[in-house]
Order: structure tokens, then C-alpha cells, then sequence
């Protein structure tokens, strides 16, 4: 338990540098980069005739974010439909098929990197390098921008003016992505992860067989997968093998890798309200106040955010690593030690603690990376990284973690107006039936999109073909499979038979639905606060940056999100839990 303790206080230590850096990116103040990076910004604009000058509203900024996602979407489909080329193809792999090509590119450009193949064998290093490398830097770049372009929404410092998508998507590339994964890929080089063209090596093992290692850019496409809380794998097993993870060391950058951005989101939430309550800003009609460290680290806001989410987080944390630790009560019947009915599935190299962590991890941060297979793990401790992917509140992925929380802090200052009789406030904005609707609607999408898809799934002989169990572990295969994909996650249990043309394009709408829909109605709810007066804050106004609204926020998430999936919980890893 130490040893986690201190992994997470060194991300604390971490994360807040991190913030105040993205916090100045956002807000478009100077940086040590700007002289190298500003004539490159500029390049790129006159190259692709971007005004950086132009503002957007909600509907342009959504129309923007959708069509150059879709663009990408096709031409990267087509490289994998013709990958067989033999540029940059050492190892001869085919074009992939078409269902799984349409998944494929679905997955890489919701962020989600669902895999239904095996890298080292399903892809080029063409592919891996202009379709999943490529759709790894625009996907966490896109959803950012559209963080920032939502929180500009809620800051309301202007009428009609969310920014210039365009220029959200440059600037967080090439000032943030970009140089965060150049330090992070040349640490996991130093560590051994391969970074090269060659083909797969043939070696002769200890027992006198062959076996094949595989090379390519494995650096480049590791650190962005964890960066921009991706997923995925250069390699089927992912993260669990010493070719991706090949240390200690490594594990531990890849971790900190996909904690920090999200982290860093909520510091930049936090500061951009800070910066609008200043005194001297003519629009500062919401009481100023930022007491505190953590206030001052964080703002008052981002604080009660950010420890809501810490708070849901170590929940599902200790579960998970008691549950690890029991391991299976029938191998404990057989006499079997702690160490041994715990240890299925798991690396050696990084035990029970580290993988109970990284699991957690991976699915709070929605990253979809794994170290040991989730397949393995105890019903209960299965349970954990299924339903944080299922509240997808838990720190989240590129930005759309702290979107989604804010909807519940909006639910929650809605609930607690009725409560008290008063019409509710968040930000010094009024919240109102529109706002409450669409609140209303991005939340039920969720759910909705996990629960209509499983049953289609368990009631079809096409999606019950797939699975490897067929009881209550049978159920969480198929629970996890679409909440991992309607959260953008990626990661699976492995033991489902996930390749084929039901799967793949059921899933595919899942992450398509379950990324843009949400976004788009996001944006249209922080339009249309934007476009709000400012209301002076009053003796009855509710407190939205104390610890106390932090709990709050906590109950809400667990009673509106968490209950919503009850009985299918009960059904899948819960049933299994109690048969053991």
C-alpha cells in the first residue's frame, strides 16, 4: 500500500506544474516554447488557410470538430483498407477487412483505441504510424480543444466567441502533445522499448523452438497512447509485455503519462475562473475568493472538482486492491497461498499493487492501457475498472472527464436549488430548463448506449457466439466491452471473440455515438450559459467550492450513474462474486 501512496503523491507533484503550464497554453500567454513554436504555428496556418483571429460560436466550433474528425476518418480508412502495399511493411501484413477497418478508425479517432486485432500482426508500420500514431495526437487534441471551448462557455468572458478550433487543435499538438511525447519516448527508449523500422526478429528460445520478436516504432506509439489517454497497443498483450513495458521504471512513466493531462485539465478549469473572478476584471461579479494552498494550486472551483474525482477514485481503488489481494476464495478452499490465488493474469515484474493500481488507473483516466488482463481479475475487482468506465466521471479522458463532471455538478446545484427553493446557480450563471434538458440529455446517452447494445448483444445468437463464458462472467464480458467503448476507454476482457462484423460495428457506433453526440451537446450547453448575465452571489446562493459541494457531487454521481447500472451489475460481476 506504501509504495502506492507514494506513486500518487508524486503525481500530485507533478500534476500541478503540468496545469499551470496548459492553464498559460489555453489562455494563449507567453511560454519558454513560443519562440520555436510560434513560426511553426504560423506555417501550418497559411499552409491550411486557418484565421487564427476568427472566432467561433458553439454550432461552429461543434461543425468544425465533427467534419475535420470525419475527414480523417475516411483517409485513414482507406490506408488500412490498402496497407498491403509494401511501403514501410517489413513483416508482409495484408489490407484489413472491411468491418474491422471501419472499427478500427472509429476507435483511434473517439480516442477510445478499442482493439479488435493484434498489432504486431494486423498492422504495417505505415499504418501504425499515419492511422493510429497520427489519429492518437488529433483525437487528444480534439477533445482538449473542445475542454477549453467548454470552459470558455462556462468563464462566459464573452457573448458569442468559444475560440478557433483550428487553432485549439495546432496549439495543443504542437505546445503540449508534441513535446510532452518526445521527453516521454526517448525515457522508454532508454528504458528498451524498440523504436525502428525493422522487421520481426526469429530467435531460437532456451527449449530449442523459434519465436518471433516483435520490432518496429513501439517508443513513439507507446507514449502517445499514454499521453493522450488513448490505449491501445503496438502489440496485442499491450502494456503486460516487456516489449511495451519493459521495466519498472517504464511502468511508472506510462502511468504518470495518462494521470497527468486529465489532472491537469481540472487545474486549468480552475485557474480560468480565477483569472475571470480577478478584481480587476470588469466582469467579476462572483465573489472572489481563493484561500488556501490547494486553492491557489488548483482555484477554488477546480479544487472541489478535482477532489470529488480524487475521492471516487480512491474508492474504487481500495476495492480493487483488497480484492486483488483475497484472489479466488476456491483456490483458498484448495490450500492454496495468497501469493498463488492471486497472481493469475498478472506481471510478475510489477505484482499485485501495480497492476491493481495501473488497472484503476486506466480506467478512471480512460486511457484503455493495461498491464495485466482484466479478464483475470476477481469478480469484484473486474468490477472496479467496469464501473468507472460506466461513470466516466472518474478524471476521464483528454478533457471530456471534467465536461462530463460538470454535468453532474450542474444536476447537483439543480437538485440542491429544489431542495432549498431557490433557483439554482453554477459559475454565476443561472441554470434553466434548456440547460437542464440537454444537462439532462448528454448524461442518459451514456447508459443508454451501454444498456440498449448489451441487450442487443445477450439477445442475439450473433453477439452471445463471441463469448468464452457463459454465465455471469459472460454478462461482465459483454457489460465491459460497451462500456469501455461508449467511454472511450478501449481496454477489454480479452476473453471475448470480439472480431467479428456484429462486434465491430456495433462497437463502432457505440464510440461514435457515445464521443460526438456527447461533445456537441456539451458545447451547446456551455453556449448557451455563455450568453447569460452575470448574477451577483447572494447569502443563498450555494457554495459550489467547498469539500462540502465536492461530497455532494460524489452522492450525485454514485445515486444518478452508479444505480442506473445496478441490476446489470448484480447480474454480471456481483452474481459471480457470491457463487464463489
Amino acid at each position: 500500500m506504501w509504495q502506492i501512496l507514494l506513486t500518487l503523491l508524486i503525481y500530485l507533484i507533478l500534476v500541478i506544474p503540468v496545469g499551470t503550464y496548459m492553464f498559460r497554453v489555453t489562455l494563449q500567454k507567453e511560454t519558454r516554447l513560443d519562440p520555436l513554436l510560434n513560426p511553426l504555428d504560423q506555417f501550418i496556418y497559411k499552409l491550411a488557410g486557418i484565421h487564427p483571429e476568427q472566432a467561433m460560436n458553439w454550432k461552429q466550433y461543434a461543425l468544425s470538430l465533427v467534419k475535420t474528425n470525419g475527414i480523417m476518418l475516411l483517409l485513414t480508412y482507406l490506408i488500412l483498407r490498402w496497407q498491403s502495399i509494401g511501403l514501410f511493411n517489413p513483416n508482409q501484413i495484408g489490407a484489413m477487412e472491411a468491418s474491422l477497418s471501419f472499427n478500427t478508425v472509429i476507435s483511434f479517432m473517439t480516442n477510445t483505441n478499442l482493439q479488435h486485432y493484434a498489432g504486431e500482426s494486423g498492422l504495417s508500420y505505415l499504418s501504425q504510424m499515419l492511422v493510429i500514431i497520427f489519429m492518437m495526437f488529433v483525437s487528444a487534441a480534439s477533445g482538449y480543444a473542445a475542454c477549453v471551448a467548454f470552459i470558455r462557455g462556462l468563464v462566459g468572458n464573452s457573448k458569442d466567441n468559444m475560440g478557433n478550433f483550428y487553432v485549439g487543435l495546432v496549439r495543443i499538438t504542437s505546445r503540449i502533445l508534441l513535446p510532452f511525447s518526445l521527453i516521454g519516448g526517448l525515457l522508454l527508449v532508454w528504458q528498451g522499448v524498440p523504436q525502428n523500422l525493422s522487421g520481426n526478429i526469429i530467435v531460437d528460445t532456451l527449449e530449442g523452438s523459434k519465436q518471433v520478436i516483435a520490432m518496429g516504432p513501439v517508443a513513439a506509439l507507446e507514449i502517445i497512447k499514454h499521453l493522450g489517454t488513448n490505449g491501445g497497443g503496438f502489440l496485442g498483450a499491450n502494456s503486460s509485455t516487456p516489449i511495451e513495458n519493459p521495466t519498472i521504471l517504464s511502468n511508472l512513466i506510462e502511468l504518470y503519462s495518462m494521470m497527468l493531462l486529465p489532472g491537469a485539465c481540472v487545474i486549468t478549469f480552475g485557474k480560468m475562473l480565477v483569472e475571470r473572478n480577478q478584481p480587476s476584471n470588469p466582469l467579476n461579479l462572483v465573489k472572489y475568493r481563493v484561500k488556501g494552498l490547494t486553492a491557489r494550486f488548483f482555484g477554488p472551483q477546480g479544487r472541489s472538482i478535482f477532489t470529488a474525482m480524487s475521492i471516487l477514485f480512491f474508492l474504487g481503488l481500495i476495492l480493487c486492491v483488497w480484492a486483488e489481494n483475497q484472489g479466488n476464495p476456491i483456490l483458498a478452499r484448495l490450500g492454496l497461498s495468497q501469493a498463488m490465488r492471486s497472481m493469475e493474469g498478472k506481471e510478475v515484474r510489477f505484482g499485485i499493487a501495480q497492476s491493481a493500481l495501473f488497472t484503476t488507473t486506466t480506467t478512471s483516466f480512460t486511457t484503455g492501457t493495461v498491464n495485466n488482463m482484466h479478464d483475470t481479475l476477481t469478480p469484484l475487482g473486474g468490477l472496479v475498472p467496469l464501473l468507472h468506465m460506466m461513470l466516466n466521471v472518474v478524471f476521464g479522458g483528454k478533457g471530456v472527464g471534467l465536461m462530463n463532471m460538470i454535468m453532474y455538478a450542474i444536476l447537483s446545484v439543480f437538485i440542491c436549488g429544489l431542495m432549498i427553493g431557490r433557483t439554482p446557480e453554477y459559475l454565476g450563471k443561472k441554470i434553466e430548463g434548456r440547460e437542464m434538458k440537454l444537462t439532462a440529455l448528454a448524461i442518459i446517452i451514456h447508459p443508454l448506449l451501454i444498456l440498449a447494445f448489451s441487450a442487443l448483444a445477450v439477445g442475439t445468437t450473433w453477439g452471445r457466439e463471441a463469448l468464452s463464458n457463459p454465465g455471469y462472467h459472460g454478462l461482465s464480458q459483454i457489460l465491459y466491452e460497451y462500456a469501455s467503448s461508449a467511454a472511450n476507454n478501449g481496454s477489454g476482457f480479452e476473453g471475448l471473440g470480439d472480431n467479428t462484423p456484429f462486434w465491430n460495428i456495433t462497437t463502432g457506433l457505440v464510440m461514435f455515438f457515445g464521443r460526438y453526440l456527447s461533445i456537441v451537446i456539451q458545447l451547446a450547453i456551455a453556449g448557451s450559459l455563455m450568453r447569460k448575465p452575470f448574477m451577483n452571489q447572494s447569502v443563498g446562493s450555494l457554495e459550489t467550492d467547498t469539500i462540502s459541494f465536492a461530497l455532494i457531487l460524489v452522492f450525485v454521481v454514485y445515486i444518478f450513474a452508479a444505480l442506473t447500472f445496478f441490476p446489470a451489475l448484480v447480474l454480471g460481476p456481483i452474481a459471480e462474486h457470491l457463487t464463489l
